[in-house]
């Protein structure tokens, strides 16, 4: 499982519903800290609602 949290750009764009947005996702985490909760996915700029699917992968930790 991929940490959302300690993950790199490069590990959450292997995620297929993720890929093309690892940037962001790391961009995001470190402007509002720690993710609580995979729906604050939701909140990260072009990847509303595009992640299902993400959780069999992703993890909050």
């Amino acid at each position: 499982m991929i940490d959302l949290n300690t993950a790199s750009a490069a590990e959450l764009d292997s995620v297929p519903q993720l890929k093309g947005h690892g940037f962001e996702i790391v961009r995001y985490r470190d402007e509002r800290g720690r993710f609580g909760a995979m729906r604050q996915l939701d909140e990260v700029p072009g990847l509303a609602t595009k992640w299902d699917g993400a959780e069999a992968m992703v993890e909050v930790a």
